[in-house]
């Protein structure tokens, strides 16, 4: 009897199993890229689309390093420059949930000790106005000699975050704060600054624990992808074709981390996009948060907290949200449209804004074609 009872709870545990088809895999977009990068001689790109919080379709084309037969591969990590953005302005919603930020949180509050040497001007400067591109941070840090010493300098990624908040701070700002919309890597270096300063961990060790970790972007990291004299990760290449190496000059200083050093696979990139989408299977913040993310900012009705709203998409359904990135020697551009639940982005090792946009393009006009079928 207890046999023929056990067998028949067995039976009852195996038919309230819910069995759950696997999802297809992303469907190869790769001849969407090809004709692409040879119309506009550029060595290689990756792409990716999302629907429905899912990677739906992905492609590679071209090679890694021009002048050198490896492939890009659908793993190979590429650099997103000022798409960063968006995933500073995001963890510093996620530190704003946790209750260790305010949007309103000022630079005199958070750097007491600076106060005597920061111009009077920004010690009322908030958050929200360096995340909006209106905390009257310059655009340009080459005039006062700052960026040299940027370059210069031995320390830490955080120290280097230090001397460029008091190298920007001990001079009169910009513009009034909240008055003007000046686009300024500095602002953004200097909100992630804020947030390593207040956690006590560094931008960098945050990035992996809040975003990377949860999302799985097992490929994030941060400066030029790949290991010097391998060809094991594509390359930047400069304007006119020549390939560089991985090392200090392949990319910005590390002082403007926050506003544009991160690089990762088309997969990953995609799964921090993903996250930005009503369907995100992992939610990094609270849903009004992520409204507030996408919000332009009042005194600029195109910039919200690293997107750039596009209003009256027909494709999308409505607004879109965009953004490019480049550090002169790759480009990345995401495009996203919350009212369909979709987004595609697309990644060149040479900063070729044409390539990206025609990707992009192709990409929207495919999958909403293959939607009208």
């Amino acid at each position: 009897m207890k046999s023929i009872l056990a067998i028949a709870f067995a039976l009852l545990s195996l038919a309230s199993i819910t069995v759950h088809a696997a999802a297809p895999p992303p469907r190869d977009i790769s001849p969407l890229l090809t004709p692409i990068i040879q119309k506009r001689d550029v060595p290689g790109m990756a792409a990716a689309v999302i629907r429905n919080g899912e990677i739906v379709a992905v492609g590679v084309a071209g090679v890694r390093t021009r002048g050198k037969g490896d492939k890009v591969a659908a793993g190979d990590r590429f650099h997103i420059g000022s798409d960063t953005k968006a995933m500073t302005a995001m963890l510093c919603g996620i530190l704003v949930d946790e209750g260790k930020l305010k949007w309103g949180q000022t630079l005199g509050e958070t750097f007491p000790e600076l106060q005597k040497s920061m111009h009077r001007q920004y010690h009322a400067v908030t958050l929200e106005q360096l995340l909006t591109h209106r905390g009257g941070a310059p655009g340009d840090l080459t005039t006062t000699g700052l960026w040299g010493e940027l370059w210069k300098h031995k320390g830490t990624p955080t120290s280097a975050r230090r001397l460029l908040l008091q190298g920007v701070t001990s001079k009169p700002p910009e513009a009034a704060s909240g008055e003007k919309y000046l686009y300024s890597n500095a602002g953004y270096s200097i909100a992630g600054h804020i947030a390593e300063t207040v956690v006590g961990n560094s931008w960098e060790d945050l990035m992996r624990e809040k975003i990377f970790r949860p999302l799985g972007m097992t490929t994030a990291g941060f400066g030029a992808p790949g290991t010097r004299l391998r060809n094991d990760q594509p390359r930047g290449h400069t304007a006119d074709g020549s390939p560089v190496e991985p090392g200090p000059a392949a990319d910005n200083p590390v002082a403007i981390g926050p506003a544009g050093i991160v690089h990762c696979s088309i997969e990953d990139w995609g799964r921090f996009i993903a996250a930005n989408l009503p369907s995100a299977k992992t939610k990094l913040v609270k849903p009004e948060t992520l409204e507030k993310l996408h919000t332009p900012a009042p005194a600029n009705p195109k910039y919200a907290m690293g997107w750039i709203i596009a209003d009256n998409q027909p494709w999308a359904g409505g607004p879109a949200l965009t953004h490019a990135g480049s550090n002169t020697m790759w480009f990345a551009v995401a495009w996203l449209a919350p009212g369909k639940d979709f987004a595609v982005l697309v990644a060149c090792n040479q900063a070729n804004d044409e390539a990206c946009n025609d990707a992009a393009i192709a990409l929207i006009v495919d999958h909403f074609k293959g939607e009208r079928r």
